[in-house]
This record gives C-alpha cells, structure tokens and sequence, in this order.
C-alpha cells in the first residue's frame, strides 16, 4: 500500500480522485469505483501497491502484439480491480473482487488475492527470464493503470536496465497521467470496446476519454487496437466502420486492429459471437487498414 498521486483533499476527509475521467468523491473509509484506491483518514492510497495476482512469461502476441517484436515472450503481471463495469469481463475474478467479496474491506480483499512483488523485485524477476527469451514487462490482466504507481515505478526500473514495458489497457484515464507515463513504455494495446457513448455507458464510462487516449499513446509508442465484438452489442456495419475510420484517421491505417471473439463470461450470456461476424468485421476494416487480426478463434 502507498499514498496514491492524482488526488485532492477536500472538507470532512473527503477525497477527490483525479487518475481516471470517473474523478471520484472518495468519503473517508470509502474506495473509488476501480475498488483499489481508498480513503483512509482523509488521504488516498493505492491498496494493491506492490502486490500481484497473476505473473507469467507469455508470447508477445497473447497481448495481443502482433507488430511488436514478433515471436518474443514477455513476463506479464497483474493486480486487481478495474475502472469500468464490463458485465461480459473475461478476467472478472480478479478486476471485479466486488462479485466474489460484495461485503469485505477491500484491503482485506487485495491482500487475500496477491501476493507481494515489489518494482525492484518485478524487474529483477524479469531480468532473470531474459535467457528464456523474455523482453521485458507487460502490465496486463486487471486494468494496470488503476494502479498507476506501480507501474510508473516499475516502467521506470525497467527502463534502466534495457527491459521492454508493454501495456495492455481500457484507456479510461486522465490525460496528465497518461502523458507522465508515456515516457517508459515502448507498447501499448488499447481496448476500444464500441464506438458509441451508449455502449460504454452499459459499462460506466465514456468513449470520448478513451478516444483521447488512444490517440495521444499513438504519437509515443507503438499502438495496436482491439475490439471485442459483442453480438447484437457493437457488432453492426456503422459501429465497425465508425472504429475503423477514426483508427484510419487519427493513428493511422497502419495501425493494427483485433477483431476479438466474445464468450459468455460474468454477467453476460450471450451466444458467442461467429466466426462470420469476426470474418465480416475484418472485411470492412481492411477497406483502409492494413493490419486487421482475429483473436479468441
């Protein structure tokens, strides 16, 4: 745990958190809407803070990074907690503690669901992997961001010794945040779920952040797109043609996009989403990019 960045302190201990567009009135006691930063006595700390749910060594392309350093592995952790609502999360075990803890302290939570690795621990384990073929770190997973401390101490670390740091995110963030950490990355995956503010009010957000963000991590890094496609949800033509237009023109036609398949996960049941429709989303989209992917086939 660590006192949080990106807060104010207002009357009665109340805090206002400034890391993500959600820009939450935290009461004292309380946590933001990501479950991870909370208020305790009037200041903001970020619970997960040196603490991990998941590490492992993956190909670069289960990010997926199909542009970036092909055919390479990259040692990939987690924490927990998200800043949107996603009712159909594929990782909602650990970005939605609420639905497996509803009445628990969420201290208590993040600590009972990962275990400690420190930034300077983070990197040594990464070094160690190097002769496995490891390139660096990629903050994945949960929403990494969420824990922006973190990863801006670990990036940096990394950075120093030579290492690669890859991240894969919901790009619901505030802009100076971004920008402060752009420095240390060398990759990023951001996930545009739909292109209408309707979808992402189904799951607590906007688009418009999103778009900004996307946007401003393409002029410093290497950015590839992914969209989950959700039948009946952002799987008809002017959704997809609307995503692939604003890619073409605000990061680029050589910017590569995932066409991912939906599976029924969390609250969300659904059919799956066919191969038709993926191979239909492709179709369209290679009208003006030059990189269209299909994931989760």
């Amino acid at each position: 745990m660590k006192e949080a960045l990106y807060y104010e302190s207002l009357e009665g201990d109340s805090v206002r958190c400034r890391l993500c567009p959600h820009n939450c009135l935290i009461h004292s006691g309380r946590v933001g809407i990501c479950y991870v930063r909370q208020n305790i006595d009037g200041k903001l700390f970020a619970l997960a803070y040196g603490r991990t749910s998941a590490t492992h060594l993956d190909p670069i392309e289960k990010k997926p990074l199909y542009r970036f350093r092909p055919g390479s592995l990259i040692y990939s952790i987690s924490s927990v907690g998200c800043n949107l609502g996603c009712p159909y999360c594929q990782n909602w075990e650990i970005a939605h503690p609420r639905d497996a803890f509803p009445h628990k302290n969420p201290r208590q939570v993040v600590e009972t669901m990962t275990t400690p690795l420190e930034p300077e621990q983070a990197v040594a384990q990464a070094l160690s992997m190097r002769d496995q073929g490891n390139i660096g770190i990629a903050y994945t997973y949960n929403e990494p961001l969420i824990g922006w401390e973190y990863v801006r101490d670990t990036a940096r670390l990394a950075r120093e010794q030579g290492l690669s740091n890859v991240l894969v995110t919901n790009g619901f963030i505030s802009e100076e945040p971004l920008l402060q950490l752009l420095p240390f990355l060398d990759a990023v995956n951001v996930d545009i779920k739909g292109f209408s503010d309707d979808f992402y009010h189904r799951l607590g957000g906007r688009l418009q952040p999103v778009l900004q963000s996307a946007r401003v991590m393409s002029k410093h890094c290497h950015v590839e797109v992914t969209n989950l496609l959700i039948p009946t949800w952002n799987t008809d033509d002017k959704q997809i043609s609307d995503l692939v237009d604003w890619i073409a023109e605000n990061m680029g036609p050589e910017t590569p996009l995932h066409f991912s398949r939906y599976f029924p996960a969390r609250k969300l049941a659904l059919p799956s989403t066919t191969l038709e429709t993926l191979r239909h989303a492709q179709e369209i989209a290679e009208e003006r990019l030059r990189y269209v992917f299909l994931g989760n086939v």
